[in-house]
């Protein structure tokens, strides 16, 4: 007698294929993009060991003087090092800010595939190279630059790449909160490169980065292997992104191919047809101009909200753990470890904001709502959080929860909704484009951040939190006309649900 299969093979069965496929390709684009931020941070953890206070370190071992920069890394041991750093993040953001406008017009235009591996291999080398600068003895700015500017380049290949690639598979039902847990991405590659760039920085700051690039350049290797951009490709059925008549049509035939009905031979027949349609209408249409990208109703809007949210939380990606260094008087080490804190808060708040996003439909509201919650949470944060472990760690996480969870909610859930618009009709050659010009204008926000730190930091932290408060102010006004047709729809839909009960 034959026994029955195991019950973990009876379960793992009991997944339709489709359903594997889009697992396969939720867990590798999430892995590709950790490694991309998993690569990026280490420059904000080995700032304090680039210009270090050396007295606390003891006299000099080759000299014996007591100056207080025998120990730093020239040129940063000059008095102008937060200048020189702010040079460093603006060489890499402003070149990432202009390369990401590019990037989305290759992307429409070339295999997903070739274009991400080959840019997480590129992003390896450059990260690595700015590390051998350690064991090369390289005391030279331009050369830490120019590193910074192909670095920020080469990464621009992945988020328009990634974000295009799930939109492909996924629908808009849930889109907010599997986007929500997805983009999670950002703050676990935040926190590993923290880890891991912690790990070396009092030794060798070499293998700080010199690890995140081999790391990047591994899973460009497999991302090379794995990745498949439709899910036609693969014989699998394409998502609806719009619920219309028609769609409902079809999505009743997507739960009998997922098997959840029992269909006939003309239905499959009909699926397969679907699905042939749907790839040769992909293959068929040319991929949209930037122009009439930037025609889609909410782009604009979106756009420089975002400008001034990503302002906001790359200021803390780069200088956060300089700030507890100088406020909190931690170690390196120890302050990168507790800068890891503001990203798992906006782990947290990425899938609020998706959850809550999906539940009322309401994208800008949600980013609204949040950062306008943001601006006191920074001010308490500034006055109050060094007030003790238990309070930093709070506000740590409260404030990357409401920092990031807009900046989340629309570099994902919202640019794949504007990407695949119902003004598109059905052209699923826009999501790339669409991406690229909402993070690329984030991005020049990226680079203004840091840069503006850099400078304003000279006369005070407190005019740093003061310019981010400003800036998520800023970002909440920039929404005032979605949030307003928001609202709107929901009072209409209120309206229609109460005259249809009296009637």
């Amino acid at each position: 007698m034959r026994a029955l299969p195991a019950p973990g093979i009876r379960f793992l069965r009991s997944f339709p294929r489709d359903s594997w496929y889009r697992g396969l390709i939720l867990l590798l684009t999430f892995l590709c993009y950790t490694s991309y931020h998993l690569s990026r941070k280490p420059i904000s953890i080995v700032k304090s060991e680039l210009h270090y206070n050396c007295s606390s370190r003891g006299v000099n071992p080759h000299n014996g003087s007591n100056s207080t920069t025998w120990c730093d890394w020239k040129p940063f041991d000059q008095d102008n090092y937060k200048e020189l750093f702010g040079a460093l993040d603006n060489a890499f953001l402003v070149a990432y800010a202009i390369g990401m406008y590019i990037s989305g017009i290759f992307g429409e235009r070339l295999p997903l595939r070739y274009y991400l591996s080959g840019g997480m291999l590129l992003s390896g080398l450059f990260t690595a190279l700015f590390g051998l600068g350690y064991y090369w003895q390289i005391h030279y700015l331009w050369y830490f630059v120019i590193i910074q500017v192909c670095n920020g380049l080469v990464q621009t290949t992945g988020w328009p790449s990634v974000v295009t690639c799930v939109g492909n598979w996924f629908g808009k039902g849930k889109r907010g909160f599997i986007m929500g847990i997805w983009n999670s991405h950002t703050s676990v590659g935040n926190i590993l490169g923290s880890l891991i760039a912690g790990a070396w920085v009092s030794q060798a700051w070499g293998l700080s980065f010199i690890v995140p690039g081999i790391i990047i350049a591994f899973m460009g290797v497999i991302c090379f292997l794995f990745l498949i951009e439709y899910p036609e490709d693969v014989e699998c059925n394409p998502p609806l992104h719009h619920s219309s008549s028609e769609e409902k049509g079809l999505e009743a035939e997507h739960s009998i191919g997922d098997g959840s009905l029992n269909v006939s031979n003309s239905s499959k027949e009909n699926i397969i047809d679907a699905v042939e349609s749907a790839k040769a209408s992909t293959e068929g249409r040319e991929a949209i101009s930037f122009l009439d990208a930037l025609r889609i109703p909410g782009v604009v809007e979106f756009s420089f909200c975002l400008l001034f949210a990503k302002l906001v939380s790359y200021t803390f990606l780069y200088w956060l753990p300089l700030y507890i260094v100088n406020v909190a008087h931690f170690s390196a080490k120890k302050a990168g470890d507790m800068s890891t804190l503001f990203d798992v808060g906006g782990i947290i708040g990425g899938i609020l904001a998706g959850l809550i996003s999906d539940y009322t439909g309401g994208r800008a509201t949600t980013c609204c709502v949040m950062l306008i919650l943001a601006a006191p949470m920074l001010f308490l944060y500034n006055y109050i959080g060094q007030n003790g472990l238990a309070t930093s760690i709070v506000m740590l996480i409260i404030c990357g929860g409401l920092v990031n969870g807009p900046y989340a909610l629309i570099t994902t859930a919202v640019s794949a909704d504007l990407g695949t618009h119902e003004c598109l009709q059905g052209n699923a050659k826009a999501l790339s484009t669409v991406t690229a010009i909402i993070d690329g204008t984030g991005s020049v926000g990226a680079a203004l951040g840091p840069l503006l730190a850099g400078l304003i930091s000279a006369s005070g932290w407190d005019n740093v939190f003061y310019m981010l408060i400003s800036a998520d102010v800023l970002a909440c006004l920039l929404l005032s006309r979605m949030v307003y047709k928001e609202i709107r729809g929901w009072c209409g839909c209120y309206t229609r649900k109460r005259g249809f009960k009296e009637f």
